[in-house]
């Protein structure tokens, strides 16, 4: 270690090094003031890295521990597609009535179902793209009932990045986590969502608590929501079976794929095809169009400025460093990073944390097992715990502010334009006890199943 640590400091010295680090330092901090739009610093970030070589142009774009990863934009281009594609169906509104009128109109039960429907779904697809298809329905609701929407938003939000977290495609941080470490879909649903449907269920039973006495309203208002026609919701029912049908065959393919040797990125690409092929659209360029392009490119520029900060050795002091707190010892490396990965993501979005993490963690445990390599590197037993903490961090860490999390921007900026703002303050009093509540649950959870029983 003491000659790692000597060669490391080495290249701490270099001019490289310092640029790359000022590089890296400064689109952080601008991200994090939101001054200037994170994707337009992602560009200028990846561009100075390029012009100033401190990458390649074949390390940006071909290199795979220093460029943009791929597997990660094509998984999420496609997915992009697929859901385009679905939203005219309707089907989401027919969900959220359907569930609303379950609860027999009952506030509490609304917010308890809406909650959970929105966990549910975000393990599947993206958290922005459920919270924007859910919160109109919700709106609708709460003014049938003459209800403030701010909590029901609020609540749906954070239970999108706790349902997020419990499968490879639910969430981002999972989709780079998974493609860096190699983790198969399956892997994710027996590693990590049995804690997320617990984390789920305590989260529920506390907005009983939190919210159920506020949320009161009269019987002839809650008579609107039993007339309601869920199936007039049902634009085009075509439509709707044909991608119900590719949706459920990409989902296989998510749960096979390691079998069937396909990347994640080429499933979900294969899904989104065939999809096309079938809807009967002629031209797909209104689809195309409405894919997130400033997160995709957003993505595309981070990968850049991470490849940079890896090449000169950045990461690699980083870790050295973790190391050096922890003294080798992994549960107390696991611990750090779960608590260390929440309350940063709270205040950072937890994409670029994650780019950031990924290398490191790889870096650590090349520094711990250097005789050991690749795959059997990546799964090696004593780090598989580290890459659960990061993921179960990173995702419900998201919670504790308004800016934690893609979803959360979104939902606020719903808000704010029905003219019911929610304040940074007003997020941080509900969504960080929340945040620390989960990841307290997830605590134990890794203590007891992979540091106790082992398995």
């Amino acid at each position: 270690m003491t000659e790692e640590v000597k060669a490391a400091t080495e290249v701490v010295m270099g001019t490289q090094f310092w640029v790359a680090t000022a590089i890296f330092i400064l689109v952080y901090g601008l991200i994090v003031t939101e001054k200037i739009h994170k994707t337009i610093l992602a560009i200028v970030g990846a561009a100075t890295m390029i012009i100033l070589r401190i990458v390649t142009q074949e390390d940006a774009f071909h290199n795979i521990e220093l460029g943009v990863d791929w597997n990660v934009i094509f998984l999420l281009i496609s997915m992009m597609i697929i859901i385009n594609i679905m939203k005219p169906t309707g089907v989401f509104e027919y969900i959220a009535i359907k569930s609303a009128k379950i609860a027999k109109g009952k506030p509490f039960a609304i917010m308890a179902i809406f909650s959970t429907v929105t966990a549910v779904v975000s393990a599947f697809l993206d958290n922005v793209t459920t919270v924007l298809l859910i919160a109109p329905v919700t709106m609708l609701i709460c003014q049938a009932l003459e209800l403030d929407v701010v909590p029901f938003l609020l609540t749906e939000a954070i239970a999108s990045n706790i349902g997020g977290t419990a499968t490879l495609i639910g969430d981002p941080p999972n989709i780079m986590i998974a493609s860096k470490a190699q983790l198969d879909f399956m892997a994710f649903i027996y590693h990590l969502t049995p804690v997320i449907i617990i984390c789920l269920i305590v989260y529920v039973i506390t907005l009983k608590f939190v919210f159920g006495r506020k949320l009161k309203v009269k019987d002839e208002l809650r008579q609107r929501i039993m007339e309601m026609n869920e199936k007039e919701a049902i634009k085009d029912p075509v439509l709707l079976r044909k991608s119900l049908v590719v949706l459920a065959i990409t989902i296989g393919g998510f749960i096979f794929h390691g079998m069937l040797h396909f990347e994640p990125a080429t499933i979900a690409l294969a899904g989104a095809g065939l999809l096309l092929l079938v809807s009967g659209i002629k031209e797909p360029h209104h689809i195309l169009a409405e894919a997130e392009w400033a997160t995709l490119f957003f993505f595309i520029g981070l990968f850049i400025i991470i490849g940079g900060v890896v090449k000169v050795g950045l990461i690699k002091w980083m870790s050295i460093k973790v190391l050096e707190i922890t003294q080798g010892n992994l549960f107390g490396t696991s611990m750090i990073i779960m608590w260390f990965s929440a309350f940063a993501s709270a205040f950072i979005d937890n994409i670029p944390y994650v780019a950031t993490m990924n290398p490191l963690i790889i870096d650590m445990a090349k520094q711990l097992w250097p005789n050991v390599t690749g795959i059997e590197l990546l799964h090696h037993p004593d780090l598989m715990p580290i890459w659960w903490s990061l993921a179960l961090g990173a995702c419900l860490g998201g919670n504790g502010t308004a800016i934690g999390a893609s979803a959360n921007v979104v939902v606020c900026g719903m808000a704010e334009k029905m003219g019911s703002p929610i304040s940074f303050k007003r997020w941080m009093l509900y969504g960080m006890p929340l945040m620390i509540q989960s990841v307290i649950i997830t605590t134990i959870y890794v203590w007891l199943r992979y540091y106790v029983l082992k398995i």
